[in-house]
């Protein structure tokens, strides 16, 4: 009997599987010599980039990059059939009776196994980290790795952050004040807002345990400066507010623009907050993310597994378009923070269905050939962006949105059995503590 070809994509060998099976011998050649598969669509990047969404607050974009973006063996037990009766021999000329034999009885087939995903093999250290909204237990499970690159959270509860950096001492822990949106285009007098925002964060970011605990503190979310005369107030209000913050020993985390933004053409008129940045140990804050996988906006096939570091992208890998092309040649790099990266739907001017967070889109994920397993297919595209992220030294972390998400962004969610989480703690074991 001819059993009928499925009509879906045959579903790859994954990352895990071919890098496991292939562990030790030709790991190194493997992964420097990856590219796209022939025959498969590259996404295309366009040259003008656009606005994205904005996390807890997030607003709706107004525009984003215009760019062209395992099956599972069943064993199944064959049990061994039931032994055929033989005859019993007799003295000769004794007449006896032929004996009956009754059948063994064929033993049950056991159940069958469930196969167990194919583990990350062991790599260099990982960058990845994780946005936080609020405490829970099972942050606490993957900061034990000892491998968590980059804290970032809205929950800045004392006892919390001594706790994290008792647990993980190198991560880099960074706060957020939930602020409302900055509108540049209001801010008359850049230096007294800096100061009067400044006067309400004091109390909180210089209390003691905080202070021991954070390594740096964000201002405004997301900001949108719409032209080169809001860059530069912008560039103000966060060059005296780094300032402010210093003389209390308190470092800022600078920018943290959204996905696709700032227009390139204005990073020369943020150059006096990166400056006030360099001179006192801050670091530059952006956020990446895309969909409907992370390799949409960059030239690279969301089924192969090249990690090539000439890619850039505009939406995730656009930081080195930034670093190439503006802050490296004019001596202005700085340690820079993904304080949001993944997939997140909101972004504009994409393929793919509706969604929003990576549970959106696991059945398009399962239409490219991926296969049905949507957070083990999701780890594999945050292990993608993680091995081009440790090309550039430069780059402390990117936090994973979200861990511990808040009311309505369930979708993104990365903690629990049935989501990323156990991907993400084997897939930290095996890359060593920087």
């Amino acid at each position: 009997m001819q059993i009928p070809l499925p009509t879906r994509p045959r579903p790859r060998p994954t990352r895990r599987a071919l890098l496991s099976a292939l562990s030790g011998i030709g790991l190194l050649a493997l992964i420097s010599g990856c590219r796209p598969r022939a025959g498969r669509p590259t996404p295309g990047a366009s040259p003008s980039p656009g606005a994205t969404a904005t996390h807890t607050p997030r607003s709706q974009p107004a525009s984003a990059a215009t760019v062209s973006p395992t099956a599972t063996r069943t064993l199944t037990p064959a049990g061994p059939g039931t032994p055929t009766p033989s005859a019993t021999a007799s003295p000769a000329g004794t007449p006896t009776a032929t004996p009956t034999l009754s059948p063994s009885p064929t033993p049950r087939p056991s159940a069958t196994p469930t196969p167990r995903p194919t583990p990350f093999p062991a790599g260099p250290p990982t960058k990845l980290g994780l946005f936080i909204t609020r405490n829970d237990p099972r942050i606490f499970d993957l900061l034990r790795t000892g491998n968590i690159a980059l804290i970032k959270t809205m929950e800045y509860d004392p006892n919390f952050a001594v706790e994290i950096k008792r647990t993980s001492p190198r991560t880099l822990l960074v706060g957020r004040v939930d602020l409302p949106q900055l509108e540049l285009g209001q801010m008359a007098d850049p230096t007294a807002a800096a100061r009067s925002l400044v006067e309400k964060l004091l109390p909180i970011v210089t209390e003691s345990r905080r202070l021991a605990a954070f390594d740096g503190w964000e201002a405004y979310n997301e900001p949108t400066p719409a032209d080169a005369g809001q860059m530069a107030r912008l560039a103000q209000f966060e060059a005296e507010r780094t300032r402010l913050l210093a003389a209390a020993g308190v470092r800022s985390v600078i920018g943290n623009f959204g996905v696709g933004l700032p227009d390139l053409a204005l990073w020369p008129h943020f150059r006096p907050a990166l400056e006030a940045a360099i001179q006192h140990r801050g670091f530059l804050g952006l956020h990446e993310y895309s969909a409907p996988t992370m390799q949409f906006g960059t030239p690279q096939d969301p089924l192969g597994w090249g990690n090539d570091p000439a890619q850039e992208g505009w939406l995730t890998l656009r930081y080195r378009k930034v670093y190439r092309g503006y802050l490296q040649p004019n001596g202005l790099s700085l340690p820079l923070l993904l304080t949001e990266a993944g997939i997140d739907g909101l972004v504009a001017n994409r393929p793919g269905p509706a969604g929003k967070g990576w549970q959106d889109f696991a059945a398009y994920w399962a239409g490219l050939g991926m296969g049905d397993d949507a957070a083990g297919n999701y780890m594999e595209q945050l292990a993608w962006y993680d091995a081009q992220l440790q090309q550039d030294d430069y780059v402390l972390g990117a936090a994973i949105f979200a861990a511990a998400a808040s009311p309505g962004w369930e979708s993104y969610e990365i903690l629990g059995e049935d989501k990323v989480e156990p991907f993400l703690k084997q897939y930290l074991s095996v890359h060593p503590p920087r």
